[in-house]
């Protein structure tokens, strides 16, 4: 049982026992960890790096930080510059440039976030 899973774990094809699906199970979750698939870690940083570039790359953005093992990126923007309706497609455009021009494994959530606080005292 062990050889078959370990001969058939990337085939959909002949899968006769049940330990080759529990294994392309655990391939396909170790694949989208950090490091994985001879992944280095200057490669990692790179690529952390290169989603914030691409968040910080639009109109109206403060900051951005990738978190998650770069699985999403949180941007924080200007709420004097950016309605709530520009907000929204923000993460659009930015998920479509993080596509258009970065490889990754699974997907990227892209979460804008807008917040404006009015803070006064009653004395």
């Amino acid at each position: 049982e062990v050889i078959d899973a370990a001969l058939h774990h990337h085939s959909d094809l002949d899968i006769a026992r049940p330990y080759t699906v529990i294994v392309q199970i655990a391939d396909a979750l170790s694949a989208t960890r950090p490091g994985a698939r001879r992944d280095t870690l200057e490669r990692y940083l790179r690529r952390i790096e290169d989603l914030e570039k691409i968040a910080a790359s639009f109109k109206g953005v403060d900051t951005a930080y990738a978190i998650s093992a770069g699985r999403e990126i949180r941007v924080i923007v200007k709420p004097e510059l950016i309605t709530d309706e520009e907000a929204k497609n923000l993460a659009r455009e930015i998920a479509k440039k993080i596509e258009e021009s970065m490889e990754f494994i699974g997907q990227v959530k892209v979460t804008v976030i807008r917040e404006k606080r009015e803070v006064d005292f009653a004395r």
